[in-house]
């Protein structure tokens, strides 16, 4: 019982809080002033969720103490946000009154993410955007724009403001030139489109060859090396094989 009450409840509990809140929230704060093994870890919702579970799920006999203090945790857990004690004084921090989340993966994985506005905000207006589990700033999820993209050094906030806008599009308003495209071997149907983008680099637009949660088989782009000019050997090179390795595929994931 211990072992499924791990897999089911802490586990997916620790997952989701580590992934979905906790480090973009330690991200958002000034590096200088980051508490990793203070107060972030206090509340510890998935062991509390765990020893719950223990004593009303699989009966283990808790003394009328241990009752008492985990009543005491759960009860801060449910009606406040992260909290960390001192001697003489407590800071405590108000939930937030939105948090917008996504289930991505087959583990079930929780992860922040909001297309048309903040994924965590608090009442006194401060906030989290994020898309797909990757914290950027507003102008991604609000005002994306191939400007702003062209400006950006973070390779993987340019990445997220590109799937908001959408690839298709992006390279459209870009005005990207069309390197040479193929049929897709790894993923019959579709087509590999290879583009010209910046400083020596090329993007290879490629259709998921798995199919999403909502059906679709979602577009994407791979960026790759200027010196490829064949979308096949480039789709081959993503995965660290030939262009005569990739064409023998019969279905990619």
């Amino acid at each position: 019982m211990d072992q499924l009450i791990r897999q089911k409840v802490r586990s997916p509990l620790a997952l989701s809080t580590e992934g979905s809140l906790r480090m973009p929230l330690l991200a958002a704060h000034d590096s200088r002033h980051r508490f990793r093994d203070t107060w972030y870890d206090t509340q510890c919702v998935s062991w509390i969720a765990h020893y719950d579970a223990l004593r009303r799920a699989a009966g283990v006999p808790f003394t009328p103490e241990q009752n008492r203090r985990l009543d005491l945790w759960a009860a801060v857990a449910r009606s406040g946000g992260w909290w960390w004690p001192r001697e003489g004084a407590c800071v405590i921090s108000e939930r937030p009154v939105t948090m917008r989340t996504e289930v991505c993966g087959d583990d079930g994985e929780v992860r922040l993410h909001s297309a048309d506005g903040p994924a965590v905000r608090y009442a006194d207006g401060w906030d989290v955007h994020a898309w797909h589990g990757t914290r950027v700033p507003s102008w991604v999820i609000t005002d994306p724009s191939v400007q702003r993209i062209a400006r950006e050094a973070n390779v993987e906030v340019r990445r997220c403001a590109i799937e908001r806008i959408g690839w298709a599009s992006y390279i459209d308003r870009a005005g990207l030139r069309l390197v040479a495209s193929a049929p897709d071997p790894g993923n019959p149907g579709s087509e590999l489109r290879l583009y010209d983008m910046r400083r020596e680099t090329r993007v290879l637009l490629a259709v998921n060859g798995s199919v999403e949660r909502d059906g679709r088989r979602r577009r994407y782009g791979l960026t790759v090396p200027g010196f490829l000019d064949d979308p096949i050997a480039a789709a081959g090179w993503t995965y660290g094989l030939s262009a005569e390795q990739y064409s023998l595929l019969l279905r990619r994931t």
